[in-house]
């Protein structure tokens, strides 16, 4: 997946010598989470929005350096490893650095999101189960086995939930007919959360903010 082409160029870098009032006005207009700071052109890190109670508009950006966080992504993060990025910090801005450390530009959540609901797991057709399993019991090459020993395909998987040592993948097949597959994954002893015929089940996964949500902080 090629996120590139997503990166936004006219989003503000601000300089540590620049007025805090200009953030602050920055942050009113926007409902960006961070902003990137730059000190001689090199990133400094990142300005956050929770932090602006705490802001004078007298004082200058680099005045609250101590306060600024670093996470950044470069032009060859991947799209997985940039979702975990906006996850671990709670952010839906991130700048993009160059090998210079300079900012390129930023990625938006929103964007790498609709780059994920447009890989084939939502988009092709094909049936959805939701699997658990104890942490230290479920494998992805079990789960594959089970899905293809009865002639079915595996589209993709993917953990979706981790709570008192139980995991749960969400798995999408090609089949709609899911029946043989359910059975056999309970002979294996998975917990069947979820089985689903129907490709109406996909667009509620799309429309459903807490689903992505619960994606992002695994």
């Amino acid at each position: 997946m090629h996120i590139q082409s997503h990166i936004l160029h006219t989003i503000a870098v601000f300089k540590a010598d620049d007025s805090l009032k200009n953030v602050i006005q920055f942050f009113k207009d926007t409902t960006y989470s961070h902003v990137a700071i730059v000190e001689e052109e090199r990133f400094l890190g990142v300005l956050s929005e929770n932090d602006l109670e705490n802001f004078k508009e007298g004082k200058k950006i680099g005045d609250y350096r101590y306060n600024l966080e670093s996470f950044f992504a470069r032009n060859e993060t991947s799209w997985l490893d940039v979702l975990e990025i906006f996850a671990r910090n709670n952010a839906n801005l991130i700048p993009i650095l160059d090998k210079d450390e300079k900012v390129m530009g930023y990625y938006d959540l929103n964007d790498i999101i609709s780059e994920f609901i447009d890989t084939p797991f939502f988009t092709e057709p094909g049936g959805i189960l939701v699997v658990a399993k104890g942490l230290k019991d479920y494998s992805f090459s079990e789960i594959a086995q089970i899905v293809e020993t009865n002639n079915a395909k595996l589209i993709g998987g993917f953990i979706t939930d981790i709570h008192n040592d139980v995991v749960q993948v969400t798995i999408k097949t090609n089949s709609t007919d899911l029946n043989e597959v359910i059975q056999t994954f309970r002979r294996y002893n998975y917990t069947i959360i979820f089985g689903n015929n129907d490709d109406q089940f996909v667009e509620n996964l799309k429309q459903r903010s807490d689903y992505l949500d619960k994606y992002l902080n695994v």
